[in-house]
């Protein structure tokens, strides 16, 4: 989807100053999420893995763990430097200045695809005929989110009501994260795997704030920052034990084939 659909919303420029405290205060990802990617996708150390709008490398650095050979294709220039410098010393990354529709790579050139919270900013249909061009046979997708909790606790409600209150763009960027139909299409005719685990953060004031500022939504500046950051902190002085409040999420990934479309 370009700029223009999106209201002026371009997912490559749209994280530019956020770049320190998406990599420092963004959720991580489950093991297990890791462990239901390398057995469905039959991987091994030494396995090609396309990390499709990987930013700073939350996604990468747990593939790395598992042996496996990533290459992280983002077109965020800043997100790719930082990711860049995070891996430099790990022969098994390589860095792609591309993006989910032209992602540079050879054809047939990866055993799996993984999209961490990133699906949502690409284009669907042109994604997909990319991802078939690169992958090898039988390679698999995984569209990946850290779906948060907006009702289980009175914080995550409070929480969920400021975002929408003080956020001029949260309801638009919430409502393009895909919905399960849309991944049935993305996939079809070949069926999806639906996979879902618990993720929590413990976050004290200060990675609070830091989470916030890492999210596309919340203004840079303004009064409605100013508003936002003053209405969180007596949620937080209300809701907090111990210092620190949780951040829950549903860990969900939807995996399949792909078949060429002619």
């Amino acid at each position: 989807m370009t700029p223009e659909q999106r209201g002026g919303l371009d997912p490559t420029r749209r994280f530019d100053r956020r770049v320190d405290d998406y990599a420092r205060y963004r959720p991580r990802y489950p093991s297990a999420l890791i462990d239901h990617i390398v057995a469905t996708g039959r991987l091994h150390p030494g396995s090609a893995v396309a990390d499709v709008g990987s930013g700073t490398g939350i996604s990468v650095r747990l593939l790395l763990e598992r042996g496996l050979h990533v290459l992280g294709v983002e077109p965020n220039a800043s997100m790719r430097q930082a990711a860049e410098a995070a891996f430099a010393e790990d022969p098994r990354f390589t860095s792609v200045d591309g993006r989910a529709e032209a992602t540079a790579l050879p054809d047939a050139s990866v055993d799996a695809i993984v999209a961490a919270q990133a699906f949502h900013w690409f284009d669907p249909p042109a994604a997909r005929r990319e991802f078939a061009r690169i992958l090898r046979p039988g390679g698999r997708v995984f569209l990946i989110w850290n779906d948060r909790q907006t009702d289980s606790t009175e914080f995550l409600r409070a929480y969920e009501a400021l975002l929408r209150r003080h956020c001029p763009d949260y309801a638009l960027v919430t409502s393009e994260h895909a919905a399960e139909q849309s991944i049935a299409q993305f996939f079809a005719p070949q069926t999806v795997q639906r996979w879902v685990g618990p993720y929590e953060q413990q976050l004290d004031w200060e990675a609070l704030c830091g989470r916030l500022r890492s999210s596309s939504y919340v203004p840079a500046a303004g009064v409605a920052r100013d508003e936002l950051f003053a209405a969180m902190r007596e949620a937080f002085e209300r809701c907090a034990q111990e210092g620190c409040i949780r951040l829950i999420y549903d860990t969900k990934c939807f995996d399949g084939e792909l078949l060429a479309l002619r």
